[in-house]
């Protein structure tokens, strides 16, 4: 039987494979031949395994013809970015570096996605070192856009939504530290979600930032991003931050009333900046929440300035611990667009960086009582523009480049800053034919109200149902 990849969302294709109306190696062989075809036009993998994924796939088939119970996740080809950890494969970080380091350990991430029944099919393209939010990479080559190949995907987890979007995975993890889900889920229109901090284990995960690094899913639907997160989400011993805060079973909350919810709107800073596609995109879906009964709120929100700033300097100060030793002996392996930006780091006062730490607790609590104290969650653009054109964006003009990227982290940093969760969701599409999307950000662990909200948004608009011309 041949099966139509691109028609399935995650959910569809893990309960056909477990119902037995497709095998779990049909649907490898059609991923893989999708892969096939689309990876040359926009290159979101570093590394494709199908040899190993159809074994995968064979072992699946024949337990379930055993009468084994098949987990939530079982037989659904997906890749990742590819500094989550494999004991024994390479694992690159979009490096030359690390073209040819073997991991030592499996990201818990990785463990547990093994544990739901998933079959890795491949590592994905990502800036070097995360460090970046185009998707340029000199070593592996650019990823690109699927929506329009003169255009960027985003990063740093530039494959993870290229893949998704182009169809080639229903589903893949990335990392964000400042947005680097969120922003290429918005560039590329699919679901991304930047977990509260401690929610979701980076064990095994090739840091960019100890303080603020978050994994998260990318998906074409909330419903998918749900059955992930559940799978991944939980305490583990082996990451001091991780939080043993219960876990929902995320897909089960997905259906609750938004009757009564409050749904904020920023009167500044999140609303300033962005161009009239995106504005449209955020007024149109606003006006869906009130149908659903939610009630719409203005809110001030404080000056996110200094977060973003303080959260910056946290990035750098740990990006330069991090590759000290590397920058020093190994300074010619770096683009110099990833290299120039972290060596400032290694001059970085400890006393503030120290007070960059301290002050996260302060202004974390002054956002959830001026802001997610007024309402149960915020509403904001992911991005003040669908992508921009490779050459827009183009390391190897600075000037030009910053001009064009540089308030994209104004949409992103500061809620990483503060270890809120936010997921971004597709609302539209620019005049270009490019995706817009919105973020919908929430108080500590609710994750689960997020998936909620965006799910009965994406069940009244199809946004998440187009798909690229590839």
């Amino acid at each position: 039987m041949s099966v139509d990849i691109v028609e399935y969302t995650l959910c569809d294709l893990a309960d056909a494979i477990r119902a037995r109306r497709v095998s779990a190696v049909e649907v490898m062989e059609a991923t893989l031949a999708r892969i096939d075809r689309v990876q040359p036009l926009v290159n979101a993998f570093i590394d494709i395994d199908g040899d190993g994924a159809l074994d995968a796939a064979r072992r699946a088939d024949a337990e379930l013809s055993n009468g084994n119970e098949a987990p939530p996740l079982f037989g659904v080809p997906l890749a990742h970015k590819d500094l989550l950890y494999r004991k024994g494969r390479v694992s690159t970080c979009g490096s030359e570096i690390r073209r040819n380091v073997a991991a030592e350990v499996t990201a818990t991430a990785l463990e547990r996605l093994d544990a739901a029944g998933a079959i890795e099919v491949g590592t994905l393209n990502m800036a070097e070192f995360a460090a970046g939010g185009t998707g340029h990479n000199e070593h592996f080559g650019d990823c690109l856009n699927p929506w329009n190949t003169d255009h960027i995907p985003g990063g740093s987890s530039s494959g993870s939504g290229a893949a998704v979007a182009a169809r080639m995975v229903t589903g893949s993890l990335g990392s964000d530290t400042g947005g680097s889900v969120r922003i290429p889920a918005g560039l590329c229109g699919v679901v991304g979600i930047k977990p509260t901090d401690g929610r979701v284990s980076r064990y095994g995960v090739m840091p960019r930032s100890w303080a603020t690094d978050t994994l998260g899913p990318m998906a074409r639907t909330a419903r998918d991003i749900a059955r992930m997160m559940t799978a991944i989400a939980g305490f583990d011993s082996r990451d001091p931050q991780s939080s043993s805060e219960p876990v929902p079973d995320y897909e089960e909350e997905l259906e609750q009333t938004l009757k009564g919810l409050r749904v904020g709107v920023a009167t500044n800073y999140y609303n300033e900046d962005i161009d009239e596609n995106v504005a449209k995109g955020m007024a149109a879906s606003r006006e869906v929440f009130r149908t659903l009964g939610a009630e719409v709120v203005e809110v001030s929100v404080p000056d996110p300035g200094l977060a973003m700033r303080l959260g910056q300097l946290i990035l750098a100060a740990e990006a330069a611990a991090l590759h000290g030793k590397w920058l020093a002996e190994r300074p010619d392996d770096y683009q110099i667009a990833i290299r120039a930006p972290m060596e400032p780091g290694l001059f970085i006062p400890a006393t503030r960086y120290i007070e960059a730490l301290r002050l996260r607790g302060p202004l974390l609590c002054e956002f959830l009582e001026e802001v997610l104290g007024r309402v149960d969650l915020l509403h904001v653009p992911t991005g003040p523009a669908s992508a921009p054109t490779l050459a827009d964006s183009d390391p190897a003009s600075p000037e030009r480049a910053v001009r064009t990227m540089g308030l994209f982290p104004k949409f992103t940093r500061t809620i990483s800053y503060l270890g809120l969760p936010a997921v971004s969701v597709p609302c539209g599409f620019a005049q270009n034919g490019l995706p817009v999307a919105f973020q919908l950000v929430g108080r500590p662990f609710t994750e689960a109200r997020l998936l909620n909200a965006a799910h009965l948004y994406q069940r009244e608009t199809g946004w998440h149902e187009r798909m690229p011309d590839l």
